[in-house]
C-alpha cells in the first residue's frame, strides 16, 4: 500500500520521511516518551533513521504497521509535532484485528492534537473502505494517565488492567488494555479516569 495522508482542520497526518529523522530524534529524547513508550532510551538519531527507513517504510509495504507524522494542518509538511499509527494482525481468513499507538511532542501536549490525529486513524481502520478491522485495541503501561485520556475520549472500553503483559526494553510492565469495535459510540461510556 502506498502511503496517504489524513487530514482535518486540527491536524495533517504523513508519512515521515528522511526529512523528519533529527526532529524524531529530538522528540523522542523526551523523558515522558521514554518512560511510556518502547523506543530505545537513550534514543539516537541512528534509531530514527532506522524507524523512519525502515519501521515506517517496512510496515506500509507490507501493509501491517501504519504510521504517519502529526503536523500542523495546513497544504506542506510542517515540522512533526507528534507520531500516531496502526498496526494490523489476525489470521487470513478471519477479520483483521489493529492496535493503536501514539506519541506527542512535549510542546504539543494537552492541546486536542493526539485525540485528533488518533480519531482519524481509528476512523479510516474501522471503515469497510480503509483496513476493514473489527475491533482497535489500544493498551499503555499503568499510570500513563495522558494516554489513557486519549483512548477514553475516542470511545475506547476500558477492559482492565493485566498484570506484566507489556515488555518494555525487557522488563515486563502492568498494562491497562481497552477496545473499540465499530459501530461503538465515540464518546466516553465511563467516568473520566481519576488518577488517585
Amino acid at each position: 500500500m502506498e502511503p496517504f495522508v489524513l487530514t482535518t482542520d486540527r491536524v495533517r497526518l504523513s508519512v515521515p520521511t528522511a526529512a523528519d529523522v533529527d526532529r524524531i530524534a529530538e522528540i523522542c529524547t523526551d523523558p515522558v516518551i521514554a518512560r511510556w513508550t518502547t523506543v530505545p532510551s537513550p534514543y539516537t538519531r541512528a534509531d530514527a533513521e532506522g524507524f523512519v527507513d525502515q519501521f515506517v517504510a517496512d510496515g506500509w509495504a507490507e501493509e501491517k504497521d501504519f504510521t504517519w507524522a502529526v503536523r500542523a494542518p495546513g497544504g506542506d509538511d510542517g515540522p512533526v509535532l507528534a507520531m500516531v499509527g496502526m498496526s494490523r494482525e489476525g489470521a487470513p481468513g478471519v477479520q483483521p484485528a489493529g492496535e493503536l499507538g501514539f506519541w506527542c511532542a512535549p510542546e504539543a501536549r494537552g492541546q486536542g492534537l493526539m485525540t485528533a490525529a488518533a480519531r482519524l486513524v481509528v476512523d479510516w481502520a474501522v471503515d469497510p473502505e480503509g483496513l476493514g478491522l473489527g475491533v482497535v485495541r489500544w493498551r499503555a503501561n499503568v499510570g500513563n494517565w495522558a494516554s489513557r485520556r486519549v483512548a477514553w475520549k475516542l470511545g475506547f472500553r476500558y477492559e482492565g488492567m493485566l498484570r506484566r503483559f507489556g515488555a518494555q526494553r525487557g522488563v515486563l510492565q502492568d498494562t491497562w488494555v481497552g477496545s473499540y469495535v465499530p459501530g461503538d459510540p465515540r464518546e466516553p461510556n465511563e467516568p473520566w479516569p481519576d488518577e488517585s
